[in-house]
């Protein structure tokens, strides 16, 4: 069994940060060469510090395909000190995935098959009873799942009862509000989620639209966040910097939030 479902205790005291290398195999589709590699650019990611490799297979193949899935999961063998985290819904081509794989984490996200990006969380008075074996099966072969949630203090208990480990906090309407007026009010609605789940016994992972500008402010903002993941902001820093370099600037983003001795 992963002893990440036994025991949910971070890896890191720091917030971990999850490469999201989706618009890479993106990238690569537009062309028959190969080039970008998706497992090349996973490689430098792991090479430059980050603690986790993310991947989001959508039915259409439009970015991952299945075969990434598969590399990327061979690959990580070779960092056994890094999480691999595959997102999706569970209702589409997910479990397939998870059983073939047995990644560290499952993230389970309420995407329609043609949706452009994730824009939503589960509601769970709809979803929760059928989720519920699903997130079982993945407990019976050793996975950890998280849940990809709006900031709603009052599903967090929901989600506990379903029997998810974590959840995903949807964050995009506060990378919106980030240096507006409404800045304030979206920290406070996440951190009320985050504390909420928190007290129901979840550990909190956070993802989308996080970028170099908004992501110390958040984790200032919302404490106790386990781990960020972050791709397309990230790979579009890495046109300018390289993803060396940029995977280091946004450890020292998430190094930059923690509270000082």
């Amino acid at each position: 069994m992963n002893p990440l479902v036994a025991s949910d205790t971070p890896r890191h005291a720091a917030t971990a940060l999850s490469v999201n290398v989706n618009k890479v195999a993106q990238l690569r589709n537009t062309r028959h060469l190969g080039i970008p590699s998706v497992q090349r650019a996973a490689t430098l990611c792991l090479q430059a510090g980050c603690q986790g490799i993310t991947v989001h297979p959508r039915p259409d193949e439009r970015h991952i395909r299945a075969h990434d899935v598969h590399d990327l999961a061979a690959l990580l063998k070779d960092w056994p000190q890094a999480e691999y985290n595959i997102e999706g819904n569970p209702f589409q081509n997910l479990m397939a995935f998870i059983r073939a794989v047995k990644p560290h984490q499952a993230t389970f996200v309420p995407d329609s098959e043609d949706q452009f990006t994730s824009d939503h969380g589960w509601n769970l008075a709809v979803d929760g009873e059928r989720l519920q074996p699903l997130i079982d099966e993945c407990h019976d072969l050793g996975v950890r799942v998280s849940l990809f949630m709006d900031a709603e203090p009052a599903q967090m208990a929901l989600v506990r009862a379903v029997g998810a480990d974590r959840i995903e906090l949807y964050t995009e309407p506060y990378a919106a509000a980030w240096g507006r007026e409404g800045q304030g009010l979206q920290l406070a609605r996440f951190a009320a989620a985050s504390a909420a789940a928190q007290a129901a016994g979840l550990a909190v992972n956070a993802g989308h639209d996080l970028n170099r500008d908004n992501l110390t402010d958040f984790l200032r903002g919302v404490p106790g966040v386990s781990e960020v993941s972050i791709g397309h902001a990230l790979i579009g820093d890495a046109l300018e910097f390289g993803l060396p370099e940029t995977v280091r600037r946004y450890l020292a983003c998430i190094a930059e939030a923690q509270p000082r001795p």
